[in-house]
């Protein structure tokens, strides 16, 4: 087998939004004790949910499932209007970890329905962040995936229709859906700045980057990450064979058979330690060289709520 050279995308793994919704779980622990109950993962990603749940936390698919007076954490993706309002009536003590860039997206639903705007939701049916941005109201938004559902979107007024979406989408697949509503909705109203978040449009970039320079591309990230699946799907847009891997016992040497450089990247939500674990696998195949490319630093940090900044270990 010949040398393999390894790349790794810079940047990679955790984003700010990450990194804040982990912390305020830790903290929320260490502030109240366990268990502390989390409705739905707090971010996706294996490893880290496994991690959490070791130290106390709880998670839950609904806030039904959470007993009365216990204290709750909503997850990164945000939740809908009546989670929130459900949370209130019963009691339960919330701490908010929805990133603040879904948050923006959630503050630009409101004003846009504020002044009358039927909104299209561009995202994935039953991902978690989808489903809040959506419940940001009772009616007067409409989720679409595809271009082909662009084409039967029938709103009550052309002039009144406004867009926003979904912040781990693939940048070019939302521009194709962006394209398609312009196209059939020349008046459609978008948001101020670009819904999908610094963090995904970087780690896209980068593994466009490494991908030209590739025959094959693993990605470090679970099944049910919308950024990591985004990652790999960018990676063979891009012309490299791409695998999506939870850990590195999930690589296979058949993917690297023959390859002279392999790169290495990681979602949003996954722990660089996963992917150093990948690196170690792949030298364990024969990679003799890993480099990391140069690429943008992030400098972006998210505030805690008050209440947790103030309670360190």
């Amino acid at each position: 087998m010949p040398a393999v050279e390894v790349l790794l995308a810079n940047p990679r793994g955790f984003c700010a939004g990450v990194e804040r919704a982990i912390e305020i779980v830790e903290r929320a622990l260490q502030r109240c004790g366990a268990p502390i109950y989390v409705r739905h993962e707090i971010v996706h990603n294996r490893s880290v949910v496994e991690r959490l749940r070791a130290m106390g936390a709880v998670f839950v698919e609904e806030l039904a499932q959470v007993p009365e007076g216990a204290t709750v954490v909503f997850s990164a993706h945000g939740v809908s209007k009546a989670v929130r309002a459900e949370a209130a009536r019963r009691g339960l003590r919330v701490f908010d970890a929805t990133c603040p860039l879904v948050t923006k997206v959630h503050a630009e639903v409101a004003k846009m329905l504020a002044a009358g705007y039927e909104i299209v939701m561009i995202g994935h049916r039953g991902h978690p962040e989808a489903e809040g941005t959506v419940g940001q109201a009772e009616r007067g938004i409409t989720l679409v995936e595809t271009e082909d559902e662009v084409a039967q979107l029938v709103p009550r007024d052309p002039q009144r229709l406004a867009y926003v979406t979904q912040t781990t989408l693939s940048v070019d697949d939302a521009a194709r859906i962006v394209g398609a509503l312009r196209a059939r909705f020349p008046a459609i109203r978008g948001p101020k700045r670009d819904d999908i978040c610094y963090a995904t449009q970087n780690r896209q970039e980068a593994v466009k980057a490494i991908a030209a320079r590739c025959e094959v591309v693993i990605v470090v990230g679970s099944p049910n990450s919308s950024n990591s699946n985004r990652l790999r799907e960018v990676a063979e847009s891009a012309g490299a064979r791409a695998y999506r891997v939870d850990s590195a016992a999930e690589l296979r040497p058949e993917w690297i058979a023959g390859a002279r450089t392999v790169g290495v990247s990681a979602g949003a939500s996954a722990p660089e330690v996963l992917v150093q674990e990948v690196v170690s696998r792949l030298e364990a195949l024969g990679a003799r060289g890993v480099r990391e490319l140069p690429g943008i630093t992030e400098h972006v940090v998210f505030t805690l709520p008050r209440e947790l900044a103030r309670s360190r270990s």
